[in-house]
């Protein structure tokens, strides 16, 4: 940009829309105490609207002080893909024939245990189904767990306490969870091209790591919910009801559209034509995520403009870091960032030695599920469980809270085993 000032403006702006997010719990409250103005307040409560309400913010000043040509050259340089794939990977696995086969299986392996049945089922959703993530994507893995998650153990009555445990081990262990392979975490996707990392990089270096983290997590929040989840009782037995021909259909769908994640001309076709499959047999179907899956993408896309304007502060920063320093780092970092830009940003740097590499992405993952903002996926899970919260909305605080002790785990076996 040609104006001396905008970058400043830019990293202002990128300030107040994360203060925002940790500030949604409030203009909520506002909402119910000012019936008034409620609807205004409702929407600056809208987490998945902070970004993209700051982002025409950026747009504005950058109409303003830059001009219309060079803030639409900016605009049309921007890559919407990850928003785009994440709208339609929710709005395919959160239908009734994905998540009945999921959970499904979920109850197979549960009730063959010899503990109860709530305890382990709720134990694989918080480890299985985020390393299922390495396979079929994260934002898939976590549209799935938190579809599961919400009609089971939140929809009975339970306490905050838990409802904020179980979202930061479900965060911390989708972010790290998808290290298994080389294309289904979004900060391992940015650099694993450049950086020739294949899927046995990925294992040795990554996979074998985050999988100890994440069942050591799981293993820890189910011990120490134990007692509520225990008073949750035997839950419902999950029946087919849906046709096995119209179930393979939506494995079709879904796994084209994974196949196909990086072209949206593909993937975007194909969520098309499946919204018009859906209709034409909404007997088997429940309601369509659509509105939750846009307003995901619209947090994403205006993390997307936002963030493409803080590399002059960010890139010297963690450039300036040893390898040791770089991974605590990026883990800070990633809570007020998206943990995609800080590795992108890290492979446009030539020459990086390969314990830097390693570093920065395992810090990038390993603090992905401190905020809403730190992973992609994250967005989804809050669209999905905030109408099980304490009026409507996840509270940012209590979030980062909850996500600590989890991520701390996730940082010791990255860096001690």
């Amino acid at each position: 940009m040609n104006h001396p000032f905008l970058p400043w403006i830019a990293a202002a702006i990128f300030a107040l829309a994360v203060l925002h997010t940790f500030s949604t719990k409030y203009f909520e409250h506002l909402a119910h105490s000012h019936p008034r103005h409620a609807g205004i307040w409702h929407l600056l409560g809208e987490v998945e609207v902070v970004f993209g309400l700051w982002a025409m913010v950026l747009a504005i000043a950058m109409f303003a002080l830059a001009g219309k040509v060079h803030t639409l050259e900016y605009l049309d340089s921007r890559n919407f893909t990850e928003p785009l794939f994440v709208f339609a990977i929710m709005v395919v696995a959160g239908t009734r024939p994905i998540l009945q086969v999921c959970g499904g299986l979920v109850q197979q392996i549960a009730r063959r245990a010899p503990l109860p049945t709530a305890m382990v089922n709720y134990f694989l959703l918080l480890s299985v189904v985020p390393l299922l993530g390495s396979f079929i994507t994260e934002p898939a893995a976590m549209t799935l767990a938190a579809l599961m998650l919400r009609d089971s153990v939140f929809s009975a009555r339970v306490s905050e306490r838990l409802k904020y445990a179980t979202l930061g081990v479900l965060f911390v262990n989708i972010s790290i969870g998808g290290t298994l392979t080389s294309f289904a975490a979004p900060p391992v996707l940015m650099v694993a091209t450049t950086w020739q990392w294949d899927l046995k990089f990925m294992l040795l270096n990554f996979g074998w790591k985050a999988a100890i983290a994440v069942f050591v997590n799981a293993f820890f929040v189910t011990l120490l919910m134990r007692r509520e989840l225990f008073a949750l009782g035997e839950p419902a037995v999950a029946r087919m009801t849906v046709p096995p021909i119209m179930v393979a259909i939506h494995l079709a769908f879904l796994l084209g559209i994974v196949l196909f994640a990086h072209h949206p001309v593909v993937f975007m076709g194909l969520l098309l034509f499946f919204i018009g499959y859906a209709g034409a047999y909404a007997a088997h179907k429940d309601r369509l995520i659509l509105r939750e899956a846009l307003l995901v993408a619209f947090f994403l896309a205006g993390l997307v403009v936002l963030g493409g304007q803080q590399s002059w502060w960010l890139q010297p920063l963690l450039m300036g870091l040893s390898a040791d320093a770089v991974f605590y780092g990026a883990t800070v970092l990633t809570a007020i960032t998206d943990n995609a830009a800080l590795t992108y940003l890290a492979s446009l740097v030539p020459g990086l030695s390969d314990e830097f590499k390693v570093a920065i992405v395992a810090g990038a993952v390993t603090g992905g599920g401190l905020t809403v903002i730190a992973n992609a996926p994250n967005p989804a899970g809050v669209a999905i469980l905030k109408g099980k919260f304490d009026e409507g909305v996840v509270s940012a605080g209590k979030l980062l809270l909850a996500a600590i002790p989890p991520t701390i785990v996730a940082a010791m076996a990255f860096r001690l085993l």
